[in-house]
């Protein structure tokens, strides 16, 4: 008796992480169909309404953790920062993804395709494919589960990420100019883009 009670409840440990990676990936699943549901919604409403841009921009923006985004962007300088040099940086950064955010609209109406959804412990990679101008592009979300709620840190398209991409610039020009020259150009850059 002893034996097969040891035997189900081995069984059943073995069988609850499985439901929870697949209850993750459902989770993940989910909410990148119901993002891209939501933000074609908000761009054809736009066509009629223009006060729907601000509602597409935050639906775009407002599932980005800006912060993991930005310390991945900076590398090792993120860690050499102060906690309000740490806010403004996230800030600015924010703010000038954000406003470039609704620059190329076909990106956001474009059929998308989840290929695959990986999830492993907090972190998630959900693999797609979107046609946008008669070409097919990869796109790949990565996300994280901070404070249970999974957030976008990086967006790679066609093997080029986002955070990659800011990283070479971001870090090289801190390599050269240092944070207060590169938090003024971040702010010039940022009144460009909101103006």
């Amino acid at each position: 008796m002893k034996r097969a009670l040891l035997i189900i409840a081995t069984g059943v440990s073995l069988w609850i992480p499985s439901v929870t990676a697949q209850d993750a990936e459902s989770e993940v699943r989910t909410l990148i169909v119901q993002r891209d549901r939501d933000i074609k919604a908000a761009i054809r409403a736009m066509e009629n309404d223009p006060s729907q841009r601000e509602v597409a921009r935050s639906l775009i923006n407002d599932r980005i953790d800006f912060e993991e985004m930005g310390r991945l962007a900076l590398g090792r300088y993120y860690e050499d920062l102060s906690s309000k040099e740490r806010s403004d940086f996230i800030e600015t950064f924010g703010g000038i993804v954000r406003a470039q955010s609704l620059g190329d609209l076909s990106v956001y109406e474009a059929p998308v395709t989840i290929k695959a959804v990986t999830v492993t412990g907090e972190k998630a990679s959900v693999s797609t494919t979107s046609r946008v101008r008669e070409a097919d592009l990869d796109v790949i979300y990565q996300l994280h589960r901070k404070d249970g709620v999974w957030w976008l840190y990086d967006i790679i398209i066609d093997d080029v990420g986002t955070v990659e991409g800011y990283s070479v610039s971001f870090q090289t020009f801190l390599r050269k100019r240092g944070f207060e020259a590169f938090m003024q150009s971040l702010r010039k850059r940022l009144a460009s883009e909101e103006g």
